[in-house]
């Protein structure tokens, strides 16, 4: 069953996404991330100059295959385009990601804002609703 993590009070998901990914690339996982383009797209151009020290390769889900294949981290629009990647997904979309039992872990990344605050809660629910076990990472209460 997946592993489902909540990561709230994330103050820049992007740079947090960047570095949740960087961390996941040096440990050797295969890493989906899902969600509508413009995030998508977004985080393509930060993971190519949010440092200049780290390299986190990565790829869209329409890459040739052999490229898929040597790459560790996919951007997708969902997880069934990913083909393969099914250690960690990371959903930086707002509903409940299609596919998300076909991987090991599931990382949703939550804003301070009350619209993202109450879409986790709808995931949440449907994530308990279904038996999931979810940890919940406060980066609030980790900073104070």
């Amino acid at each position: 069953m997946t592993d489902i993590a909540f990561h709230f009070n994330v103050g820049e998901p992007l740079a947090y996404a960047c570095r949740l990914l960087r961390k996941a690339y040096g440990a050797g996982a295969h890493v989906t991330v899902v969600g509508p383009e413009a995030a998508l797209a977004d985080l393509d151009r930060a993971l190519w100059t949010f440092t200049a020290l780290d390299f986190v390769p990565h790829c869209r889900s329409n890459a040739p295959a052999t490229v898929r294949e040597r790459t560790s981290i996919v951007l997708a629009p969902d997880a069934v385009a990913a083909q393969g990647h099914a250690d960690v997904l990371l959903n930086l979309g707002d509903g409940v990601p299609s596919g998300f039992e076909q991987f090991e872990r599931l990382i949703e990344l939550v804003s301070t804002g009350d619209a993202d605050r109450q879409q986790a809660r709808a995931r949440w629910r449907h994530y308990a609703e279904r038996g999931y076990s979810i940890t919940r990472h406060d980066l609030a209460a980790r900073e104070s």
